[in-house]
């Protein structure tokens, strides 16, 4: 008989858009419930590009945490800084030496959401920061596409591999590198595989959905998100990856929130908002796959294994009973659209 109820060691998300001002304080309370630590990603605008910003940043979130009822002991934000071409190296010293920083991300130019100010030319404009990123073992997250406009949108994590993954490889082979967002067979076949401290996340909506979905009796813009889903083979991938022994994938949700007016709309953001339901989520696609004993290290203990942190120490349940997506939920002065919006999970959170 299946189990009625799940016990998880507390998760912790280790991909996270929070956003800022009145949209983040509407949303913050949804992975607080769910998780026990963060990280949160630096794409705001501006950016988050030194120390002194992602601490500002960090205080920003403590506020919003405190006006929604959550103790710094609920809940911790883990920061990044958001990798330039004009990146000092002594920003990276500096933050290895700030307890709340934990990462450099990489947004190759053009690539998403606040990407502008990305990386044009890693290992020529960035060799020197990934030297004293390797030093100090400050971990690369690495959002895994090209961004060449003669590249099919399905190919450009297959081609970021082959044209920037190994050759910063070969040149950096101790550097700590996250594959952020895994989206393909040919991921997953690189970070099993390759040498040297590598790891990746996975998201929810990858895990449960191919490409299809996205076109189901029309456009539905809430399922568009970057890397874009893909064919079945890939999202099968994708789960056995998830569900495998290996310690190199783990959860990292990439929720992504956007106002719904900016997703249904001529030239729709690309991001899943998932922090509302997420474990409810990954608990779906694990049992799918009939692999729902392999949540608990998926989700609590190969991320901070990953980051040389400590396990957490408190638990979660997830109940066996009908779970409604919310329609919509509030997102400062207006509303945004969950992911699976109104469908019924068969997983609750207690």
């Amino acid at each position: 008989m299946p189990a009625h109820t799940i016990t998880l060691t507390r998760p912790d998300d280790w991909h996270i858009h929070l956003r800022d001002g009145e949209a983040m304080q509407a949303i913050i309370g949804h992975t607080a419930k769910q998780f026990a630590r963060a990280v949160i990603m630096p794409n705001l605008k501006p950016p988050v590009t030194t120390v002194a910003l992602a601490q500002a940043y960090r205080g920003r979130i403590e506020q919003a945490l405190s006006a929604c009822g959550v103790s710094k002991a609920d809940f911790t934000p883990l920061m990044t800084l958001y990798l330039t071409d004009k990146t000092d190296p002594d920003e990276i010293a500096r933050a290895h030496e700030a307890d709340s920083i934990v990462a450099v991300k990489l947004y190759p130019a053009g690539a998403t959401t606040n990407s502008d100010a990305g990386v044009t030319d890693l290992l020529g404009k960035c060799s020197k920061v990934l030297e004293m990123m390797q030093r100090v073992g400050m971990p690369l997250l690495m959002h895994g596409e090209v961004t060449d406009p003669e590249v099919d949108v399905f190919d450009r994590e297959a081609l970021f591999i082959d044209r920037v993954m190994i050759p910063l490889r070969k040149s950096f082979p101790e550097l700590k590198v996250v594959f952020e967002h895994l989206t393909t067979k040919e991921g997953v076949d690189y970070v099993r595989d390759a040498s040297g401290p590598m790891a990746a996340t996975i998201t929810a909506q990858h895990l449960l959905y191919n490409r299809n979905e996205i076109f189901k009796g029309g456009i539905r813009p809430h399922f568009y998100c970057l890397p874009i889903l893909k064919r079945e083979v890939h999202r099968q991938a994708l789960v056995d990856a998830a569900t495998s022994d290996s310690p190199r994938f783990f959860l990292g949700s990439d929720s992504a929130p956007h106002a719904k007016g900016l997703k249904e709309n001529a030239c729709g953001c690309a991001g899943c908002y998932t922090a509302v339901h997420a474990l409810e989520l990954y608990a779906t696609a694990f049992e799918r796959a009939d692999k729902i004993d392999r949540l608990e290290a998926f989700a609590s203990f190969r991320g901070p294994d990953f980051y040389g942190l400590p396990r957490n120490k408190g638990v979660v349940t997830l109940t066996r009973e009908p779970y409604v997506v919310p329609l919509e939920v509030p997102y400062g002065s207006e509303t945004l659209v969950p992911l699976a919006a109104g469908e019924t999970l068969p997983w609750r959170m207690l």
